[in-house]
């Protein structure tokens, strides 16, 4: 994912040329946030889900498919309110700072109000996805049970925030919407994948001869494991993606 940043850093304002290196790094943000660096196999973020709901394949497609909507609508608001409101120097802020009569010299900084407010953005967007799925997907909301609220603890979720907030600290190398969007959805789709195969894994483990003393989440957590070390696999994925577009828009 640095090397994803760094080319979405580099190609602001560079006119044409920039607006191809910032679909290339778009590209490469996703890839590496749904393969290479996971969320759940490589940040080890989002556990409790991961390994919570992920005895149905099913029920694990469809608390993945619930968490890529909470993580864009979440990794939206946190970008607007961060981009307005919480960076260094937000316009909105400084606004108001002008308007009541601050000197010009003070830097305005929200940034100490980031955590609350993504929390209150996490736990809103899931209360909207409770409703809307207790509303016209009855029998998904009976098999998530209390797995669903829980994915206002979902840490995946605050980790696109606070990589989002990172990524709009330093003033001179700003993240659009574009890329923090991309890294929520990548995200989301990363989580979706590996909750699924853990699902299937789980399913072929009941017909398995486990021992006793590794049932439940032992064999869970050794698979986990397994998977990790899988998925390290894809590692310089994104180099080979990177020299094929830079070859196309070359040719």
């Amino acid at each position: 994912m640095v090397r994803a940043v760094a080319l979405a850093q580099a190609s602001q304002g560079r006119g044409i040329g920039g607006g191809m290196e910032t679909l290339s790094s778009i590209i490469l943000i996703f890839i590496s946030a749904a393969l290479i660096n996971n969320f759940v196999l490589h940040y080890f973020v989002g556990i409790c889900p991961f390994l919570g709901v992920s005895k149905r394949v099913d029920t694990a497609f469809g608390m993945g498919l619930a968490v890529i909507f909470v993580i864009t609508i979440a990794s939206f608001l946190s970008w607007t309110f961060t981009y307005f409101i919480l960076r260094p120097e937000a316009p909105i802020p400084v606004w108001v700072w002008r308007v009541v009569g601050g000197s010009p010299d003070t830097t305005v900084d929200l940034s100490v109000l980031s955590y609350i407010m993504y929390i209150f953005v996490i736990a809103s967007s899931v209360q909207f996805v409770e409703m809307y799925v207790r509303k016209f997907f009855q029998p998904l909301y009976d098999s998530f049970g209390v797995f669903l609220p829980l994915i206002t603890t979902n840490c995946a979720i605050l980790f696109a925030c606070l990589e989002i907030m990172k990524h709009l600290q330093d003033p001179t190398r700003l993240w659009g919407l574009g890329e923090a969007l991309t890294l929520a959805i990548g995200g989301g789709v990363g989580f979706t994948i590996a909750i699924s195969l853990m699902a299937g894994i789980r399913a072929e483990l009941d017909l398995c001869d486990v021992p006793r003393s590794l049932k439940g989440a032992g064999i869970a957590l050794i698979v986990a494991g397994i998977m990790a070390m899988a998925f390290m696999g894809f590692t310089g994925v994104d180099r080979g993606v990177e020299r094929a577009i830079t070859a196309l828009v070359g040719g």
